[in-house]
């Protein structure tokens, strides 16, 4: 069967077929779909847009990449991204909303900083004596020797650093209260370098758990294994491929990275590997081999259901 369907008619289309295997790729709405579809009795399996190309023998339209999917689905190699539900995709939405608001705060005080520069005034180095500034421009406690014109812009770009700074104020504490609600999120706030932020976002990012076979395919989908480009059975490996979801990296990149900074100041309660590690590799190096193991121990607790517990660690416990 070859037939194009409008949105409003995919529904009604599949409410008439008996239950059946269904494929599509994870893009934008992918899920909204597959939880409709799986309402009505049918199988949904999404594939990464990625995996399901090399199967379109040529051109590209609609009825070509249908026929490719229909092809993949089919794979038994293929692996496929697990549904998420409705709770988990708005936890993700503050997420996405947080990060772009971060972006924005960050270009509203470069443009700040870049517009006084222009008449010979430098901002401290820091975000908060930046926002303090703002605060004071934007209440008329503060008139920097510039131009009416530059002043009238200066102004704006403070009163919008100040909004974008309220709104994040306001997502950061819905975050908390998510973490603080969410049993999987308070379960991954035990791991030490795990924040509300990244407990919040990983318990919303992996739906299923349970589809990685270990701790190391986790890490793998998060991109935080070397790459291989091995043959005649010899074991090349690379830098880290960074596949997989950017955002939740950094997020495991960032908090290893603060593990290492308190155990450079505190080696004497640290925890032994970890010293080790930081004496024969670089800083970045053992941040990212840190983040590979903090991957690990997250799948560990979301699978097991249990809570982290500190044997070696003992300054991390508290």
């Amino acid at each position: 069967m070859r037939k194009a369907l409008r949105r409003s008619q995919v529904l009604p289309f599949f409410t008439k077929l008996p239950p059946c295997l269904i494929g599509m790729e994870a893009c934008g709405t992918s899920h909204h779909w597959a939880r409709e579809l799986t309402k009505l009795g049918h199988e949904v399996r999404m594939m990464p847009p990625a995996y399901v190309k090399p199967y379109v023998k040529r051109g590209k339209n609609d009825a070509v990449d249908a026929e490719a999917i229909c092809e993949a689905v089919t794979r038994p190699t293929m692996r496929f991204v697990a549904m998420k539900s409705t709770e988990q995709q708005a936890a993700l939405s503050l997420h996405r909303t947080r990060n772009l608001l971060v972006k924005q705060r960050t270009q509203l005080v470069n443009m700040i900083r870049s517009l006084l520069a222009e008449f010979g005034i430098d901002i401290p180095e820091g975000l908060l004596r930046a926002l303090g500034l703002a605060r004071q421009i934007a209440a008329k406690e503060m008139a920097p020797d510039v131009p009416p014109m530059a002043m009238q812009i200066l102004c704006l770009l403070c009163e919008q650093v100040l909004d974008a700074h309220i709104r994040l104020q306001a997502i950061d504490r819905s975050i908390l209260v998510l973490q603080r609600t969410d049993d999987v999120a308070r379960r991954l706030s035990t791991i030490p370098g795990i924040g509300p932020v990244g407990a919040t976002a990983l318990a919303a990012s992996v739906a299923d758990p349970g589809q990685f076979r270990s701790g190391r395919e986790f890490a793998a989908w998060l991109g935080l294994t070397p790459s291989q480009n091995s043959s005649g059975g010899k074991d090349r490996l690379g830098r880290i491929t960074k596949m997989g979801d950017r955002y939740l990296r950094k997020l495991l990149v960032v908090g290893a990275t603060s593990l290492i900074r308190g155990a450079k100041y505190k080696p004497e309660t640290a925890d032994p590997r970890l010293v080790a590690l930081l004496a024969r590799k670089p800083v970045r190096v053992a941040s990212v081999a840190m983040a590979n193991k903090m991957a690990r121990v997250v799948w560990a607790i979301m699978v097991r259901g249990e809570v982290y517990q500190a044997r070696h660690m003992p300054y991390l416990a508290a």
